[in-house]
């Protein structure tokens, strides 16, 4: 089997994204020579016909996911962090493979509909006591929300866009740098430290003075917005996927989450929970622990994924690479990638047979 480049985890703008739309995304991976490229918003399937059809026009191999936070009870009951590293019991959860053309009806998707709505609620509420900060400073101007959801998403707004807005409004608002960057100085009650043409890093800034616990803006996420972990599953089965856990794995300390320090305790329990499927986000890792943690769990019989996310303003390559190689993953990673997208290829489209085997058919068949 030849190996073929994925990178299995990118969000679009139907949730937030580095990318100013599913093309510029899509090209980028056509240059770079990444041919199996897998959508995977927050709470959202809106994107799935964009994503095909552009896939479609580029040789590209779709795969169609999708990403929740849930919450484990019981896990929060005992404080133990899962790969959420500040909330015990709150876990992220992805689909991979769902159905395109989209099945979902019923409850699953009033469910669904449900959380997105009560997630851009959330972010509503924020928009409001942002602009109570702004009133309180002076600053002469406020985040409309309706404008942000109109001109910045697809639907889905989440905090970045927030973050995104007040930025575009204070470069409107004045004139100099110097005007600029004393305004944020009073807005955020400290100087900015990121240098004000750097967008992104502006961006970020904002959103953890702001946005996060301790910012003036901050709204504590109501219970309504995190499904329990069993509903998440069971969403992403009625919508035709295969339920898949995020792993954080080491840190930039080199340190582990409470659930995910002990690989096999970690490993029996998600097969416990009927997950049979894992993902990372190789830049979070080095490539020691990413080869290590990627390889036991394959030999365990789990699919196993990988991706980079882009869900930041911060814009970095497509093709794959570890926090300690820049230059990509290794042969190994690339192989373990490459067979967990042919599994969640064959699932997709509904194929019996050997996954693996038949998953391979199908994209060498698209790409060429």
């Amino acid at each position: 089997m030849a190996i073929t480049d994925v990178n299995a985890h990118l969000h679009t703008p139907y949730s937030f994204s580095a990318f100013d739309g599913v093309c510029q995304a899509l090209d980028m991976a056509a240059a770079e020579g990444v041919k199996v490229v897998g959508i995977n918003d927050f709470y959202s399937l809106d994107g799935y016909r964009e994503w095909s059809e552009e896939c479609g026009r580029r040789h590209l191999f779709p795969l169609f996911n999708i990403e929740f936070i849930s919450l484990n009870s019981e896990d929060q009951a005992a404080g133990l962090r899962v790969n959420d590293p500040n909330n015990p019991g709150r876990t992220y959860l992805s689909g991979k493979g769902l159905s395109y053309p989209v099945i979902l009806k019923g409850e699953e998707a009033r469910q669904l509909a449900a959380v997105k709505a009560e997630s851009n609620a959330q972010v509503g509420r924020m928009c409001e006591k942002l602009n109570a900060r702004l009133d309180a400073v002076k600053a002469g101007f406020n985040i409309s929300f309706d404008e942000v959801v109109k001109t910045l998403t697809r639907g889905s707004v989440r905090e970045r866009h927030l973050a995104k807005a007040l930025r575009l409004a204070v470069a409107e608002k004045f004139s100099t740098e110097e005007a600029a960057l004393s305004f944020y100085e009073v807005l955020c009650g400290k100087p900015l430290k990121s240098a004000i043409d750097n967008a992104a890093a502006v961006e970020n800034e904002l959103r953890g003075n702001l946005l996060k616990s301790g910012g003036a803006a901050f709204v504590p996420e109501d219970p309504k917005a995190f499904l329990p972990m069993e509903t998440v599953q069971n969403i992403i089965k009625a919508a035709g996927g295969i339920p898949t856990y995020p792993f954080l794995a080491d840190d930039a300390k080199g340190c582990f989450t409470d659930f995910e320090g002990d690989l096999q305790k970690c490993a029996d329990t998600l097969k416990k929970r009927g997950i049979n499927s894992v993902e990372f986000i190789t830049t979070r890792n080095t490539t020691a622990v990413l080869e290590s943690y990627a390889g036991y769990l394959q030999d365990e019989g789990f699919t196993v994924t990988f991706g980079s996310e882009h869900n930041t303003p911060a814009m970095e390559p497509i093709m794959l690479r570890t926090r300690d190689c820049k230059e990509g993953l290794s042969e190994k990673l690339r192989q373990i990638n490459y067979h967990g997208a042919c599994v969640v290829a064959a699932h997709q489209a509904g194929i019996a047979g050997d996954p693996a085997e038949e998953g391979d058919r199908l994209i060498q068949k698209t790409i060429a």
